[in-house]
Protein backbone atom coordinates (compact mmCIF):
# COMPACT_ATOMS: atom_id res chain seq x y z
CA UNK A 1 0.00 0.00 0.00
CA UNK A 2 3.02 2.53 0.97
CA UNK A 3 4.61 4.15 -2.21
CA UNK A 4 7.94 2.55 -2.43
CA UNK A 5 10.03 5.17 -4.98
CA UNK A 6 9.90 8.30 -6.70
CA UNK A 7 9.06 6.88 -9.69
CA UNK A 8 5.74 5.31 -8.75
CA UNK A 9 4.69 8.46 -6.67
CA UNK A 10 5.10 10.67 -10.00
CA UNK A 11 3.58 7.90 -11.84
CA UNK A 12 0.26 8.16 -9.47
CA UNK A 13 0.20 11.54 -9.78
CA UNK A 14 0.64 11.96 -13.56
CA UNK A 15 -2.20 8.51 -13.66
CA UNK A 16 -4.89 10.53 -10.85
CA UNK A 17 -7.61 11.77 -13.08
CA UNK A 18 -11.36 12.66 -12.34
CA UNK A 19 -13.03 9.56 -12.85
CA UNK A 20 -17.05 9.56 -13.24
CA UNK A 21 -17.74 5.46 -14.37
CA UNK A 22 -17.18 4.01 -11.18
CA UNK A 23 -18.28 0.66 -9.95
CA UNK A 24 -18.91 -0.90 -6.21
CA UNK A 25 -15.65 -3.11 -6.46
CA UNK A 26 -12.54 -2.90 -4.56
CA UNK A 27 -9.51 -4.58 -4.69
CA UNK A 28 -8.98 -3.81 -1.29
CA UNK A 29 -10.64 -4.24 2.19
CA UNK A 30 -12.43 -2.05 4.02
CA UNK A 31 -9.99 -1.75 6.85
CA UNK A 32 -6.89 -0.67 4.04
CA UNK A 33 -8.76 1.74 2.90
CA UNK A 34 -9.31 3.31 6.27
CA UNK A 35 -5.84 2.77 6.62
CA UNK A 36 -5.13 4.93 3.59
CA UNK A 37 -7.57 7.47 4.63
CA UNK A 38 -6.08 7.69 8.87
CA UNK A 39 -2.01 7.88 7.32
CA UNK A 40 -3.07 10.79 5.23
CA UNK A 41 -5.16 12.75 7.86
CA UNK A 42 -1.78 12.25 10.23
CA UNK A 43 0.91 13.12 8.13
CA UNK A 44 -0.37 16.05 5.62
CA UNK A 45 0.90 18.98 6.74
CA UNK A 46 -0.72 21.69 8.21
CA UNK A 47 0.16 26.13 9.30
CA UNK A 48 1.52 26.02 12.94
CA UNK A 49 0.76 22.33 13.38
CA UNK A 50 -2.82 22.54 13.36
CA UNK A 51 -4.08 19.34 12.33
CA UNK A 52 -7.52 21.07 11.39
CA UNK A 53 -8.10 18.54 8.89
CA UNK A 54 -11.06 15.81 9.46
CA UNK A 55 -12.70 13.15 7.42
CA UNK A 56 -15.54 11.05 6.94
CA UNK A 57 -15.97 7.67 5.25
CA UNK A 58 -19.20 6.42 4.20
CA UNK A 59 -19.84 3.06 2.85
CA UNK A 60 -22.16 0.66 1.67
CA UNK A 61 -25.68 2.16 2.40
CA UNK A 62 -24.23 5.69 3.65
CA UNK A 63 -22.54 6.33 0.79
CA UNK A 64 -26.02 5.66 -0.81
CA UNK A 65 -27.29 7.90 1.53
CA UNK A 66 -25.24 10.30 0.85
CA UNK A 67 -26.14 10.74 -2.49
CA UNK A 68 -29.81 10.52 -2.58
CA UNK A 69 -29.87 13.34 -0.24
CA UNK A 70 -27.47 15.58 -2.37
CA UNK A 71 -30.28 14.13 -5.35
CA UNK A 72 -33.40 15.38 -2.88
CA UNK A 73 -32.00 18.85 -2.45
CA UNK A 74 -31.04 19.47 -6.12
CA UNK A 75 -34.63 18.55 -7.29
CA UNK A 76 -35.71 21.33 -4.98
CA UNK A 77 -33.93 23.73 -7.02
CA UNK A 78 -33.74 22.37 -11.02
CA UNK A 79 -37.03 22.09 -12.97
CA UNK A 80 -38.06 18.53 -13.31
CA UNK A 81 -37.82 18.77 -17.44
CA UNK A 82 -33.90 20.00 -16.24
CA UNK A 83 -33.29 17.26 -14.35
CA UNK A 84 -31.93 13.98 -16.20
CA UNK A 85 -28.45 15.07 -16.59
CA UNK A 86 -28.03 15.82 -13.10
CA UNK A 87 -29.96 12.53 -12.07
CA UNK A 88 -27.40 10.90 -14.33
CA UNK A 89 -24.59 12.64 -12.31
CA UNK A 90 -26.02 11.54 -8.78
CA UNK A 91 -26.76 8.08 -10.34
CA UNK A 92 -23.28 7.79 -11.21
CA UNK A 93 -21.78 8.55 -7.58
CA UNK A 94 -24.33 5.95 -5.71
CA UNK A 95 -22.50 3.49 -8.10
CA UNK A 96 -19.51 3.61 -6.33
CA UNK A 97 -17.86 1.93 -3.31
CA UNK A 98 -17.92 4.98 -1.39
CA UNK A 99 -17.54 8.36 -0.63
CA UNK A 100 -15.21 10.40 1.67
CA UNK A 101 -16.36 13.78 3.66
CA UNK A 102 -13.10 16.10 4.16
CA UNK A 103 -13.95 18.82 6.86
CA UNK A 104 -11.79 21.81 8.66
CA UNK A 105 -12.12 22.27 11.80
CA UNK A 106 -13.07 25.89 12.59
CA UNK A 107 -12.63 25.50 16.30
CA UNK A 108 -9.07 25.00 15.66
CA UNK A 109 -8.78 27.66 13.10
CA UNK A 110 -10.77 30.43 15.52
CA UNK A 111 -8.28 29.21 18.60
CA UNK A 112 -5.38 29.87 16.24
CA UNK A 113 -6.79 33.07 15.45
CA UNK A 114 -6.87 33.97 19.20
CA UNK A 115 -3.70 32.97 19.81
CA UNK A 116 -1.85 34.46 16.76
CA UNK A 117 -4.06 38.22 15.90
CA UNK A 118 -1.04 39.09 13.69
CA UNK A 119 -1.89 35.82 11.14
CA UNK A 120 -5.63 36.03 12.01
CA UNK A 121 -7.03 36.88 8.73
CA UNK A 122 -4.55 33.82 7.15
CA UNK A 123 -5.50 31.08 8.77
CA UNK A 124 -8.40 30.73 6.78
CA UNK A 125 -6.33 30.33 3.86
CA UNK A 126 -3.82 28.00 5.62
CA UNK A 127 -6.83 25.76 6.42
CA UNK A 128 -7.73 25.51 3.07
CA UNK A 129 -4.50 25.02 1.68
CA UNK A 130 -3.83 22.01 4.10
CA UNK A 131 -7.30 20.59 2.98
CA UNK A 132 -6.42 20.83 -0.02
CA UNK A 133 -3.55 18.69 0.19
CA UNK A 134 -5.11 16.34 2.35
CA UNK A 135 -7.62 15.73 -0.83
CA UNK A 136 -5.00 15.38 -2.99
CA UNK A 137 -2.67 12.39 -0.37
CA UNK A 138 -5.99 10.69 -0.33
CA UNK A 139 -6.93 10.94 -4.05
CA UNK A 140 -3.56 10.07 -4.89
CA UNK A 141 -3.37 6.78 -2.66
CA UNK A 142 -6.55 5.86 -3.98
CA UNK A 143 -5.46 6.24 -7.70
CA UNK A 144 -2.55 3.64 -6.32
CA UNK A 145 -5.12 1.02 -4.92
CA UNK A 146 -7.11 1.16 -8.52
CA UNK A 147 -9.41 3.14 -7.40
CA UNK A 148 -11.21 6.30 -9.25
CA UNK A 149 -12.61 9.22 -7.97
CA UNK A 150 -13.65 12.45 -8.25
CA UNK A 151 -14.19 16.02 -6.41
CA UNK A 152 -16.97 16.95 -5.72
CA UNK A 153 -18.26 19.97 -3.98
CA UNK A 154 -22.18 20.33 -3.26
CA UNK A 155 -21.62 22.51 0.46
CA UNK A 156 -23.56 24.40 1.56
CA UNK A 157 -26.81 22.43 0.42
CA UNK A 158 -26.16 19.50 1.77
CA UNK A 159 -24.38 20.37 5.29
CA UNK A 160 -27.50 20.07 7.47
CA UNK A 161 -28.70 17.03 6.29
CA UNK A 162 -24.76 15.61 6.78
CA UNK A 163 -24.56 17.30 9.51
CA UNK A 164 -28.00 15.84 11.21
CA UNK A 165 -27.65 12.66 9.54
CA UNK A 166 -24.51 11.49 10.52
CA UNK A 167 -23.89 13.40 13.51
CA UNK A 168 -21.00 15.53 12.72
CA UNK A 169 -19.63 18.12 15.08
CA UNK A 170 -21.09 21.64 14.12
CA UNK A 171 -17.40 23.42 14.34
CA UNK A 172 -16.59 21.05 11.48
CA UNK A 173 -16.95 22.72 8.17
CA UNK A 174 -17.90 20.65 5.10
CA UNK A 175 -15.60 21.33 1.92
CA UNK A 176 -15.28 18.15 -0.66
CA UNK A 177 -17.01 15.04 -1.34
CA UNK A 178 -14.88 12.20 -2.95
CA UNK A 179 -16.93 9.25 -4.34
CA UNK A 180 -14.68 6.95 -5.55
CA UNK A 181 -15.14 3.32 -6.77
CA UNK A 182 -13.29 0.48 -9.50
CA UNK A 183 -13.29 2.17 -12.52
CA UNK A 184 -15.67 1.02 -15.35
CA UNK A 185 -14.46 3.64 -18.01
CA UNK A 186 -11.23 5.77 -18.25
CA UNK A 187 -11.52 9.36 -18.62
CA UNK A 188 -10.74 11.64 -22.12
CA UNK A 189 -7.72 12.90 -23.09
CA UNK A 190 -6.23 15.44 -21.20
CA UNK A 191 -5.26 19.08 -22.55
CA UNK A 192 -2.27 20.45 -21.01
CA UNK A 193 -0.92 24.29 -21.12
CA UNK A 194 2.38 24.65 -22.03
CA UNK A 195 4.85 24.28 -19.56
CA UNK A 196 6.78 27.25 -20.15
CA UNK A 197 3.96 29.44 -19.63
CA UNK A 198 2.78 28.32 -15.92
CA UNK A 199 6.72 27.27 -14.98
CA UNK A 200 9.68 29.92 -14.15
CA UNK A 201 13.02 29.15 -13.35
CA UNK A 202 15.63 31.59 -12.83
CA UNK A 203 19.44 30.19 -12.22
Amino acid sequence: MMIQTKQDFLKAVKERRSYYAISKKSDISDEQIEEIIANAIKYTPTAFNSQSGRAVLLLGENHDKLWNITEAVLREMVPEQDFEPTAQKMEGFRNGYGTILFFEDQSVVKSLQESFPTYADKFPDYSLQSSGMLQYIVWTALEIEGFGASLQHYQPLIDEAVHKIWNIPSDWKLLAQMPFGKPTAQPGEKEFKSIEERFKVFK
